[in-house]
């Protein structure tokens, strides 16, 4: 089975004054972090405000990136939804839109048992057959993938490749990768030690805006540079801590952040998130400028 390995940004889904999905941006900004050198992109995840998008923009988005990354890096689609039926709808779609791969959160709302969740995802990668992620999102979902039930999942999955890995229990990566999955950490600011202990690379919504940061950590690891990959770590997490001391939501941050370097109009969140204050647009507006990011 394919390796999927290096940085995968987490894309935001750019949006039009009018709420709708700006093709034009979403271009731009996948073409920009190619030409940085990323391997590939996690496809409207939780960046991309997943599940406030509707069938017909997240058949869309495949569709689009596909077109735009021409087989030059790997594209992780996200098609989890709280109902197997729709999964699978999204994942076959996936499949016909031409992405390398397809992730996918586990039911959420209702807490359901081990072995139906583990039939949750025989049933979606099936549709897709397709490289599958799983999506480890407690934080959202409420479920947290345990190597008991991720076993239970590669017994029941053939088309189980790995997983996104955003729990905190950090030793669960050695034994993922044990297990022979590939694990994407999370958690851009814990990239260089979950390389350590067994991480193929890394999924996260940072990377999108400065993509040169993470894969220069990236670089450095596979030259066998630990001090020049710690350098850059601790660079590429500054980026996090700057951008945090501005206030404002992530997905409105992450927006205006992305629109201010590559110079087009992402637009706002999509509601119940709300668009960032005066103040907080000239505070990230400087803090660019700081990280010499602008």
């Amino acid at each position: 089975m394919t390796v999927f390995q290096g940085i995968f940004p987490a894309v935001i889904t750019p949006m039009t004054s009018d709420g709708r999905f700006n093709e034009a941006a979403f271009r731009d900004v996948i073409e920009f972090n190619i030409q940085a050198g990323v391997h590939g992109f996690w496809v409207a995840g939780g960046t991309g405000e997943s599940i406030l998008l509707d069938d017909d923009e997240n058949h869309r988005i495949a569709e689009v990136v596909a077109d735009q990354s021409k087989g030059r890096v790997k594209n992780i689609m996200h098609v989890g939804a709280a109902t197997t039926a729709r999964a699978a709808g999204l994942a076959e779609h996936a499949a016909k839109a031409g992405v390398e791969a397809i992730c996918c959160v586990p039911p959420f709302f209702y807490q359901r048992p081990d072995h139906e969740i583990a039939e949750h995802y025989r049933v979606v990668g099936a549709a897709a057959d397709l490289p599958l992620f799983v999506y480890n999102l407690p934080g959202s979902t409420g479920v947290d993938i345990s190597p008991e039930l991720m076993q239970m999942i590669q017994d029941k999955v053939p088309q189980l490749a790995g997983l996104k890995h955003s729990s905190q229990v950090f030793s669960n990566v050695r034994i993922f990768a044990k297990m022979g999955l590939c694990c994407l950490i999370g958690n851009n600011q814990l990239m260089l030690p979950a390389m350590t202990y067994g991480a193929t690379g890394c999924v996260d919504g940072p990377p999108i805006l400065a993509p040169e940061r993470w894969v220069a950590i990236w670089q450095a690891y596979q030259d066998g540079d630990i001090k020049r990959a710690e350098a850059a770590q601790d660079e590429a997490s500054n980026v996090i801590e700057v951008l945090r001391a501005c206030g404002g939501g992530f997905h409105a941050t992450m927006k205006f952040a992305v629109s201010e370097r590559l110079g087009i109009d992402c637009g706002d969140p999509r509601p119940p998130g709300l668009p960032l204050t005066e103040e907080q647009r000239t505070a990230i507006s400087k803090a660019l400028e700081t990280l010499g990011l602008i």
